[in-house]
């Protein structure tokens, strides 16, 4: 997007809300527009070499303005995280749902993760510069939305109508699974050649998917829930004394 594209947009009338005032659209607009000019700069020059002044200037708003609605620039670059996360979020299952069988739809899901860690937002504010800017925990908490989108994945692969699935083995696999999905995404950003890293990635993840699926049609069952509380194996067997 260009500098003065969102200024542009933010001078365009919009539609009247009913029940909204004229000023609190256009201060939806201001801040719509700041975060915006955030996220190019964000993208294109990191978080220490972008200044309020240059988001400002991009935005063809006041400094005031600004702090109208976020404390500072933190606060602003959370507000960027959030909606590049939102939009990789909403982009992954967009690809989910294109697919009706479970094991498709893991696939896709997979895919569309790899295609998202490949976009330069992504890459420099969510996987780079998220959490040194805004704390591990932090971050944890923002990604929440993209590990439910694992964590339904997940259990839509391993389901198995014969027996529920232990909540805390399932929590466990989610987890696992997400945190290959992050160090992938790392991985790729990494690269002098994201598009050959994601490749990569890609692949090694499908093996992972395709050895679940192996054994779920061989019929090897998940202990259940009584079966991990008296320490059972995979093959249902406790460990000897």
């Amino acid at each position: 997007m260009s500098k003065s594209s969102a200024a542009r947009r933010l001078r365009q009338g919009l539609p009247s809300v009913p029940g909204t005032g004229r000023r609190a659209q256009f201060s939806d607009r201001t801040k719509r527009a700041l975060v915006e000019v955030a996220e190019r700069l964000f993208t294109e020059d990191g978080y220490a070499g972008t200044s309020l002044d240059a988001i400002v200037a991009g935005a063809e708003v006041t400094k005031g303005a600004l702090y109208h609605h976020f404390d500072g620039k933190r606060a602003l670059f959370e507000a960027v995280f959030e909606r590049v996360e939102a939009q990789a979020v909403g982009r992954i299952k967009r690809a989910m749902q294109e697919q009706e069988d479970p094991w498709d739809q893991a696939v896709a899901g997979l895919r569309g993760f790899v295609d998202v860690v490949q976009q330069p937002a992504y890459r420099r504010v969510v996987v780079l510069e998220g959490p040194a800017v805004l704390g591990h925990e932090r971050v944890r908490e923002q990604v929440r939305t993209s590990f439910t989108v694992v964590h339904d994945l997940v259990a839509n692969v391993l389901g198995d109508r014969r027996q529920p699935i232990d909540p805390m083995l399932l929590e466990g696999f989610s987890t696992i699974f997400f945190g290959a999905l992050s160090s992938a995404g790392e991985f790729v950003a990494d690269s002098h050649d994201p598009g050959a890293a994601s490749r990569r990635v890609e692949v090694a993840i499908g093996y992972i998917l395709g050895g679940l699926q192996l054994m779920r049609d061989a019929g090897v069952a998940l202990p259940g829930e009584q079966e991990l509380a008296a320490g059972a194996g995979p093959d249902g067997d406790a460990p000897d004394a």
